[in-house]
């Protein structure tokens, strides 16, 4: 993108965090926006979701990575997952790189440029007797090891208004400055490849050693309006009791620090991230978390 990209409207400048809601961020660990994408913008999102889901994709990707989301029709009316909606689908990619957004994920952050991790399309149904449909207690920082930055952070983004009923996305507040006890191989795996009452116990156990408590908050988010959580920040949902599925996408940010390192688990296995068989090499041979194909500059600060 060109410098001119990257300049915000008066507008725009309006919704950006005050250096109070900054402070709440860095506190709390996640921040409630203020409008950042018009009705007609969130509606397009949802429409492009029911192409999606009816098959269209305006590119995909060149090789499937080793632990790919990506539900497919056969799969029925589950939970959905669907990475790199960001890559495959243009209305996507066109909505969510508005500066603006990436404006807002910089200033929380305190960092002057803001790169694409990655991102997820997310349907939940409107079945409450499927648990299936719960997310367990997690942060995802325990998925992104082959990242050098702590600083890292997840804007959700509903194609709706997004509530209690609906299954919204909740935080563990203030989680992210907590120290971690129990770590293991296994918290490199997806939260969908565990046990729900571990990861339950493995908050109670993090809260305990803390001396904190757990304050579950959950963050009721207006159309247009998008939730952000640091990368350490423990986070859920619960059931969709409502009439209509919670549609979303997990938008994964990257601070400009951040780049690949190595790590290894127990037995000596590296860990792969699917960023690493996508993303070019560097010229020392390792994955580019810079590439613009798959982890493009969504914001660059201006001197």
């Amino acid at each position: 993108m060109t410098e001119s990209a990257f300049r915000l409207s008066d507008e725009d400048r309006a919704l950006l965090p005050s250096e109070e809601e900054v402070a709440f961020y860095q506190e709390h660990g996640w921040y409630l926006s203020k409008k950042l994408l018009t009705d007609g913008e969130v509606d397009a999102l949802d429409a492009a979701a029911d192409r999606f889901y009816a098959g269209h994709r305006d590119r995909t990707l060149p090789v499937r990575p080793p632990r790919l989301a990506y539900w497919e029709p056969s799969r029925g009316d589950v939970h959905r997952h669907n990475d790199y909606i960001f890559y495959e689908d243009d209305t996507v990619r066109r909505i969510l790189s508005k500066p603006l957004i990436g404006a807002v994920a910089a200033r929380i952050a305190e960092t002057g440029q803001i790169r694409l991790w990655n991102s997820t399309l997310i349907h939940k149904p409107p079945r409450p007797e499927d648990e299936g449909n719960i997310v367990p207690w997690h942060f995802d920082r325990h998925y992104w090891q082959t990242c050098t930055s702590d600083e890292m952070l997840t804007a959700f983004v509903p194609f709706h208004h997004c509530d209690e009923e609906l299954g919204t996305i909740t935080m563990v507040d203030g989680s992210h400055r907590w120290k971690e006890i129990g770590g293991n191989d296994a918290t490199t795996r997806h939260f969908a490849e565990r046990d729900r009452s571990e990861l339950d116990e493995m908050l109670e156990e993090n809260a305990a050693f803390n001396n904190e408590t757990v304050r579950k908050v959950p963050v009721v988010i207006p159309k247009g309006h998008i939730s952000f959580h640091h990368c350490r920040t423990y986070h859920g949902s619960g059931l969709n009791r409502g009439t209509r599925p919670r549609r979303a996408i997990s938008f994964h940010l990257q601070d400009q620090a951040n780049q690949w390192r190595p790590f290894r688990i127990s037995t000596g296995e590296q860990v792969v991230y699917n960023n690493d068989v996508l993303v070019r090499k560097t010229a020392d041979g390792h994955p580019d978390y810079a590439d613009p194909d798959f982890c493009p500059v969504l914001w660059q600060e201006q001197p």
